[in-house]
C-alpha cells in the first residue's frame, strides 16, 4: 500500500501510486506508524526539491525527522503553494527569487523566510487551515497556473486549459465562455510565473 505523501494541486496529501518529479517537505507530519495525522505542516517553509540528490538514498519517513512529499511536477508544487529548495536547487531557487523580485520591483531578491510568510498568507485560510482559492481571468493567467476546471485541477499553458490527473495532463482545450476561473495557485507564485520564472513541467504538458 502507497505511503500518503503525494500532494495535490489542491494542497491534499494523498496516498497514492503515481510517480512525480520533485520531492519537498513541510516538516514532519507522520507518526512512528508511518501515518499522517491531522497536522499538514510544521513550518511556513513549504519547498520542493530534486528527486535524487548525490545519490543518497533515504528513508521517505524517518522516525521524528521529516516527511518526504512528491509532486507530479513543479506547476502542481507551486499551486499547492510551495516553493524550490535553496540548498538541492539552488539555481532554481534563485530564479525564482529573482522572478519574485522582478515582479514586485524590488531591488534586490528577498530571504526565502520572507517569500515564505507570505506564501502562508495565500496559501492557507487561518480559519478553515484549507487552501484559498481566487477568481480570476484565464486570458490574464501565466503559463504554469493551475485551476479549478470541471471540478478537477487543470494546468494553464498557451491561454488554454490541460485537464491534470496523476495518468498525465490531457489535451489542451478551450471551452467556449470559459473566462473567469477559480485559481489554486497563490497569487504570489503567479507573480513569480509572470516574471518569467518557468517551472518544471511534465512531459505530458508538452505533448510528450
Amino acid at each position: 500500500m502507497p505511503l500518503q505523501n503525494r500532494v495535490l494541486p489542491t494542497q491534499e496529501i494523498v496516498a497514492e501510486p503515481g510517480r512525480g518529479l520533485l520531492m519537498g517537505n513541510r516538516g514532519t507530519l507522520h507518526g512512528p506508524d508511518r501515518r499522517l495525522g491531522t497536522t499538514r505542516w510544521r513550518s511556513k517553509a513549504w519547498i520542493c526539491c530534486v528527486l535524487d540528490w548525490k545519490g543518497v538514498r533515504r528513508d521517505p519517513m524517518p522516525p521524528g525527522r521529516w516527511t518526504a512529499l512528491f509532486f507530479f511536477d513543479e506547476a502542481v508544487a507551486l499551486a499547492a503553494g510551495h516553493r524550490p529548495c535553496h540548498y538541492c536547487r539552488r539555481r532554481d531557487f534563485l530564479l525564482y527569487a529573482g522572478a519574485w523580485a522582478g515582479g514586485r520591483n524590488l531591488d534586490e531578491r528577498p530571504r526565502a523566510a520572507a517569500m515564505d510568510a507570505q506564501l502562508h498568507l495565500e496559501r492557507v485560510d487561518p480559519r478553515t487551515r484549507q487552501q484559498r482559492a481566487t477568481i480570476q481571468e484565464l486570458d490574464e493567467l501565466p503559463d504554469g497556473a493551475m485551476i479549478r476546471y470541471d471540478g478537477r485541477p487543470a494546468l494553464v499553458l498557451g491561454h488554454h486549459v490541460l485537464p491534470w490527473s496523476w495518468d498525465g495532463y490531457g489535451d489542451p482545450v478551450r471551452p467556449p465562455g470559459l473566462h473567469q476561473v477559480a485559481v489554486l495557485t497563490p497569487p504570489a507564485n503567479l507573480v513569480v510565473l509572470k516574471a518569467g520564472f518557468a517551472p518544471l513541467l511534465h512531459p505530458t504538458a508538452l505533448g510528450n
